[in-house]
C-alpha cells in the first residue's frame, strides 16, 4: 500500500487536488498522512476538511499549531474571520470530533525496513523516540480527559525548556510547543518560539542541526515554510514548501522516498 506524507496544505485545496491527481491517489489502496496545518491561511480550508472527512478511512493527520487553534476555537465557541466557513459549517462538530483524536506524531515503516517519524514541527534532540511516544500519549490522554483545561491553558512560550519535573497544564503546553511550534533550539533544548531564522552567532540553531544521522531512520516535518523543505540533512526531510506563500505543495512517498510537488496557483 503506497503511503504519502503531505506538507502543510493551509487551505490550498485546489493544489491538493492537483497533487493527488499527480500521485494517482486511490482512496481504497493508498494512505495519506498530513504533516499538520491542514487549514487556515489559504482560501479553501473548509473544502480541505470536507475532503478529509469523506476519505477518513485512508487519511491520517498529525496536528499542527493551526489545527489545534481550530480545535480551540470550536470548543470555546470563538469566532475567527479566516476560519468562519468552518466555524459556521453544519459539519463543525464532525470536524472537531475527527481532529480531537489526532496525535502529535505518527510512525511508519516501508518494505525496506526504513523507519519514518512524522510530526508537524519535528522531534527535539533532547527526546529519544521512546520519550516522544510517551509524551504524545500524555497529550492524547490530557486532551481526551480535559479538553477545556488544555485549550484554556495551552497558550504561551514558557516554560521554554523541557523538564520531566513539569506538571499539569504547563507540561502539556511544552509538549504541544515542541511538537507543533519548534524551529530554533539550543544544545540544552531551550526553544525560541518567536524567531524564524537563526544568526551565525546565536546559540539557537535549527532543531535538526542537533539531530544525528541514523541509518534507515527519517524524520518528516512541516511548519517551516522559509526552509522550502531544505535541511541539508539526509534523514531530516522538510515537507512545508510554502504553497500558501506562492511556493509548492510537497509530498513524499515513503515506500521509495520519491518526492512530488505542485506549484502554488
Amino acid at each position: 500500500m503506497p503511503s504519502y506524507v503531505i506538507g502543510d496544505v493551509q487551505g490550498c485545496f485546489d493544489e491538493l487536488m492537483l497533487l493527488l491527481e499527480k500521485i494517482n491517489f486511490n482512496s481504497k489502496n493508498d494512505e495519506l498522512i498530513f504533516a499538520g496545518d491542514l487549514i487556515n491561511r489559504g482560501p479553501k480550508s473548509l473544502e480541505v476538511l470536507e475532503f478529509c472527512l469523506k476519505n477518513k478511512k485512508s487519511i491520517e493527520v498529525v496536528l499542527g499549531n493551526h489545527d489545534i487553534y481550530l480545535l480551540y476555537l470550536i470548543h470555546q465557541n470563538k469566532k475567527n474571520f479566516q476560519l468562519a466557513p468552518i466555524l459556521e459549517s453544519k459539519n463543525k462538530k464532525k470536524f472537531f470530533n475527527w481532529l480531537i483524536e489526532k496525535p502529535l506524531m505518527i510512525e511508519r515503516k516501508n518494505n525496506k525496513n526504513e523507519k519514518f517519524v512524522i510530526s508537524h514541527a519535528g522531534i527535539p534532540h533532547i527526546w529519544d523516540i521512546e520519550d516522544a511516544r510517551r509524551l504524545n500519549k500524555e497529550y492524547l490522554n490530557a486532551i481526551k480527559n480535559n479538553p477545556g483545561g488544555v485549550f484554556r491553558n495551552m497558550w504561551g512560550d514558557h516554560p521554554d525548556l523541557w523538564s520531566e519535573n513539569l506538571k499539569g497544564f504547563s507540561r502539556i503546553r511544552v509538549i504541544i510547543n515542541y511538537f507543533t511550534r519548534m524551529r530554533l533550539i539550543t544544545q540544552k533544548g531551550k526553544v525560541d518560539l518567536k524567531t524564524k531564522i537563526s544568526s551565525r552567532s546565536s546559540k539557537y540553531k535549527p532543531w535538526f542541526e542537533f539531530v544525528k544521522n541514523e541509518k534507515d531512520k527519517y524524520q518528516l516535518f512541516g511548519h517551516w515554510a522559509a526552509l522550502k523543505g531544505k535541511t541539508k540533512k539526509r534523514n531530516i526531510i522538510g515537507l512545508d514548501a510554502g504553497c500558501v506563500w506562492g511556493g509548492h505543495l510537497k509530498a513524499i512517498r515513503i515506500n521509495d522516498r520519491k518526492i512530488f510537488k505542485i506549484k502554488s496557483l
